[in-house]
């Protein structure tokens, strides 16, 4: 099997169940799954994990993104993008270069953000976009989301570009529909980039053919990123002798299992691996008890 993860760059017209079910014909393995969906008209980063890496999926969709956007002003859609049904045409004549720009950086920092119906968000076991396709509008919290960043590439009314650094669970497109919202004239996204999801850039980025191609070649591990690499801030640890088999099962080591350069911190994690190089798992240091935990394993038996 398979163990590691691919960025992949998304290109227009997949889902992100697409993606994993191409990679799934590619690489011969059913254990696999994204990170995190990208809407089928958006492209760019999308990290898809394989085998073991699969454990990863969560840790890597709470991560940051940045984003590059082309927003319509004077324009709403049921969807908040173009390939919706227009619901209002707004008056752009008032609209200003200057004040249009003061609009879009005014959302920089927190703000609370309302899903929109048409996403992947569940609600009583059902698909938002389900529900909004069979006529229904469910009322939804607003969530606090935050761009940490954004900056205006280019202005040419109505269509002003943008690239967006923020957190997790930020719709580029509902953000659109709030900064046409300020403006008072409506506005909607019609395209989108990921550039960047966690440490994947979309530079490294690679398309299913290029991955198809390499799988061919016998050359996917050149492109596989290891697991282990998705934890740089870490130290390296590595089990002492005689305390392998505690590793592999999941317990808790003593100060004396594990050899690491320097003295732990209290609630340091390490990326600990055994005798050989084997990457194990994520463990924890508990000053109190003076022992590691485990936080994270990705150790396998051959018959796993």
């Amino acid at each position: 099997m398979i163990h590691g993860v691919l960025n992949v760059y998304k290109e227009r017209g997949y889902t992100s169940h697409d993606v994993v079910a191409k990679l799934r014909g590619i690489t011969g393995q059913k254990k696999i799954g994204h990170t995190g969906t990208l809407d089928p008209d958006a492209k760019g980063v999308l990290p898809v994990c394989l085998g073991k890496a699969t454990k990863l999926c969560d840790m890597l969709t709470n991560k940051d993104k940045c984003y590059e956007a082309v927003m319509i002003l004077g324009m709403e859609t049921d969807t908040q993008d173009i390939t919706g049904k227009t619901i209002r045409t707004g008056d752009i004549s008032k609209v200003t270069k200057d004040g249009t720009e003061q609009a879009v950086l005014s959302f920089t920092g927190d703000y609370e953000q309302v899903p929109p119906m048409y996403s992947a968000l569940k609600i009583d076991g059902k698909k938002l976009y389900e529900l909004a396709r069979e006529g229904k509008m469910i009322e939804r919290k607003a969530r606090k989301v935050t761009i940490y960043k954004i900056e205006i590439l280019k202005t040419e009314l109505p269509r002003v570009y943008i690239r967006v650094h923020c957190s997790k669970g930020t719709y580029i497109r509902t953000l659109c529909h709030d900064i046409g919202e300020k403006l008072g004239c409506g506005a909607c996204m019609e395209s989108l980039v990921r550039t960047r999801a966690g440490i994947f850039e979309i530079e490294d980025s690679l398309t299913l053919t290029e991955i198809e191609s390499r799988m061919r070649g016998g050359a996917l591990d050149e492109i596989l990123i290891p697991i282990a690499r998705m934890f740089p801030d870490y130290r390296e640890a590595f089990v002492e002798k005689g305390w392998e088999t505690a590793a592999y099962n999941g317990n808790a080591l003593p100060e004396t299992g594990l050899s690491v350069e320097k003295t732990p911190e209290n609630a340091e994690k390490f990326r600990v691996y055994d005798l050989k190089g084997t990457f194990i798992g994520i463990y924890g240091y508990e000053e109190e008890r003076k022992e590691y935990k485990l936080v994270k394993m990705f150790f396998l038996r051959e018959r796993d």
